[in-house]
């Protein structure tokens, strides 16, 4: 019924040539799409559609924002604005301004806006400025981007998973020697075991359901590692499939609540269980790995009890999950933001990297690391180098194709710009799609930061409320075309490091709307001149896929994929043989000592409902939890009993860094001692606590004390 719903919302006939047109799919990295047609997987599996793909096509095809729109409401109007409303507000179609001491946004012409980002850029310095990007755009005008900003002057450049799965890139890196997934999506296939930690897919990777399905139908396993009990990931309905979409499919044969940061302790517990029973594999990490002897020492020497308390888990359920794990020939390792959204975000994933290691789960078919990425582009973004530091190949191929020096100072990563922001040594701000007043911790102090920056520079489809609380002194919101509008290709790539080429149509709406990458070509032309580079040839797609191809190792493949069509898997990524991108050649285990626990008391992690993408919401009803708003907190029915509360009660809750009113309580399934509440409203709750080397603030890991 919703699917059809949101398909006489926008015309059946319409939505369904958007749906199958050769465009990847603009929500999570799972990714389909591109030349094999629209809901086709690289595996050539149709359909492959889900609720997320439909939200996200029908959003960019409802109307254009009325003419008048921004006349009609001041900044304190639209600052009332919820996420849906903002989302539900239609396409914008023409450029606004805020002009410093204005309460009011107002068109603007293209090329007033375009003059004006460029003086901005003129009157400050390099290392003045700062250039985001979300994961949502492609990776010719993500390139076209950190390639600007470093000849411009700065290493300022960061990207939306500083917030998300930096710390897995950063374990990835410490213990394979390469940042993403070992795996490839077929090897979905091959496996026997999914262990499942610290994500949700059914809510927010629908499709990567339909994989776990498949493989409880031929005899294989999940183990489901959450704080929450989620029921679609014990039973879920797959949409293709005719007898799932009836009656489900069990998923989960195990699952495990740990406490909220308990997930070291937990890992170093299986690991120790491993060691205890004498199923470690020594003859894999005798020939393939380094670092075992002081790992598996200290989980050897890790008390039962401690680990225990730390965790939440009783032993019996520690190992029994040791049992499966290593009777399991082919097992893979997955998470998302569970894991990663705590100050010991880069000791979860390694400890996850340990075990592998330690069963010899890594570096053959059907087994290996998986990282559960959240934008459809968010790991292209960082593969073309939006990010605070680049190799140096691809730093010295940069200045010899551009033909000047670049800075080797690493620049911010995107915590530390937003505090750069509050101490006001930041003039200029420009973010490529997304909300990055709603990504940050400490939502009011975000927006007082932000607000100091003189000029800040939107390229956005749709309004969000990081446009109004995110505001600069002067602020331009710029339309820009969306994937399958774009006049000419564009790639992304999977979580799977799958290069996928979407060739783009015709606009959904009238409008001024801009390719991204034309925005950036015109206005590196304005800054930086035609000498030594002229920017405008830029504006060929192709062009940029060649620099890119001789740039970027690994997508050498991407040079050629006009005249080919022929979409490719990154090389030197996915490991089916034990020889990784390490010096030694080796995978390296690291020690992850147990992180100190954040509060004897309740335990906020943050998450997104049923009806959200990321920051953007399209429904304020919780599905799956059946939680009916979005101002709510889930909790424990013994956290209720034991703080004299009542389901449906109303109260306060107060965080280290701000406070919320009106808040009602959801007795759900969630483990006692942890509650939970949706992200971004609930940021304005968490203080800015960071992992000292991915620099990603703990989001599901913040203690909270309620008020009655």
């Amino acid at each position: 019924m919703y699917s059809l719903e949101k398909a006489f919302q926008v015309g059946p006939l319409r939505l369904l040539k958007r749906m199958n047109s050769r465009n990847a799919c603009k929500t999570c990295a799972v990714g389909m799409g591109g030349m094999k047609g629209g809901m086709v997987n690289e595996a050539g599996h149709w359909p492959e559609v889900c609720k997320k793909s439909l939200q996200a096509q029908v959003a960019d095809m409802v109307d254009a924002l009325p003419a008048d729109y921004f006349d009609k409401r001041t900044l304190t109007d639209l600052e009332k604005l919820t996420p849906k409303q903002a989302e539900d507000a239609g396409r914008l179609s023409y450029p606004v301004v805020l002009d410093k001491g204005s309460n009011q946004f107002k068109p603007i012409t293209r090329e007033a806006a375009l003059q004006h980002i460029a003086s901005a850029m003129k009157e400050t310095s390099p290392d003045r400025t700062a250039f985001y990007s979300s994961g949502r755009s492609s990776n010719e005008a993500a390139f076209l981007l950190q390639a600007f900003a470093r000849v411009y002057g700065t290493n300022n450049v960061m990207n939306c998973s500083f917030y998300c799965h930096q710390a897995s890139g950063v374990a990835l890196k410490m213990a394979f020697g390469t940042g993403t997934a070992t795996v490839e999506l077929e090897d979905l296939t091959r496996c026997d075991l999914v262990v499942l930690l610290g994500a949700n897919p059914a809510s927010n990777h629908p499709r990567l359901m339909t994989q776990l399905a498949n493989l409880r139908a031929r005899g294989g396993k999940v183990i489901v590692v959450n704080p929450v009990r989620e029921s679609p990931l014990e039973n879920f309905h797959v949409p293709s499939q005719v007898k799932s979409l009836f009656f489900g499919t069990k998923i989960a044969s195990t699952y495990v609540q740990p406490l909220p940061g308990g997930d070291v302790a937990f890992l170093v517990g299986v690991l120790k269980s491993v060691i205890e029973k004498r199923k470690v594999d020594h003859d894999f990490i005798n020939s393939y790995a380094e670092g075992a002897a002081e790992v598996l020492e200290y989980a050897r020497n890790a008390d039962w009890n401690e680990l225990i308390k730390n965790s939440g888990v009783d032993r019996e359920t520690i190992e029994n999950c040791a049992d499966i794990i290593y009777m399991s020939k082919r097992t893979i390792f997955a998470w998302a933001m569970g894991l990663t959204h705590h100050a010991s975000g880069v000791d979860n994933v390694l400890a996850v990297c340990n075990l592998a290691i330690a069963t010899g789960n890594v570096g053959k078919p059907g087994a290996g690391l998986l990282p559960i990425r959240g934008h459809s582009n968010v790991q292209g973004i960082g593969s073309v180098g939006v990010a605070p530091a680049l190799q140096d190949s691809v730093r010295r191929s940069l200045e010899t194709i551009y033909g000047t020096k670049i800075t080797e100072t690493p620049g911010l990563d995107t915590h530390a710009m937003i505090n750069a922001c509050a101490k006001g040594d930041i003039d200029f701000l420009f973010a490529l799609g997304g909300n990055l007043w709603g990504s940050n911790p400490d939502s009011t102090w975000a927006g007082k930061s932000m607000n100091k920056v003189k000029t800040i520079v939107y390229l956005s489809t749709k309004l969000n409320p990081g446009h109004f609380f995110g505001r600069g002194e002067t602020t331009l919101i710029l339309p820009v075309l969306a994937r399958d509008e774009e006049p000419q290709a564009t790639t992304q790539e999977s979580m799977f490091n799958f290069i996928r080429l979407s060739e783009g149509g015709k606009p959904n709406v009238p409008g001024q709307m801009m390719p991204e990458s034309e925005v950036i070509c015109d206005i590196a032309n304005r800054v930086l001149g035609k000498e030594p580079f002229d920017w405008t040839a830029l504006r060929d797609h192709k062009k940029v896929r060649e620099i890119i191809s001789k740039t970027i190792p690994g997508w050498e493949a991407i040079g050629t994929i006009d005249d080919t069509k022929k979409e490719f898997t990154i090389t030197g990524r996915v490991y089916h043989t034990p020889q990784f991108n390490t010096k030694s050649g080796k995978a390296i285990m690291h020690p992850t000592p147990l992180p100190k626990p954040v509060s004897d008391g309740l335990i906020l992690m943050t998450l997104r409902s049923e009806g959200q993408f990321n920051s953007v919401v399209y429904d304020e009803y919780d599905f799956y939890r059946g939680v009916p708003h979005r101002y709510c907190i889930l909790m424990a029915k013994e956290d209720v009993e034991k703080l004299d509360l009542k389901d449906g009660q109303r109260i306060a809750v107060r965080g280290e860094a701000g406070r919320m009113e009106n808040i009602e309580v959801v007795v759900g399934a969630i483990r006692p001692g942890a509650v939970a509440m949706y992200y971004p409203e609930a940021n304005v709750l968490i203080k800015g606590n960071v992992d000292s080397r991915s620099k990603t603030p703990s989001f599901k890991s913040a203690p909270i004390w309620i008020e009655k």
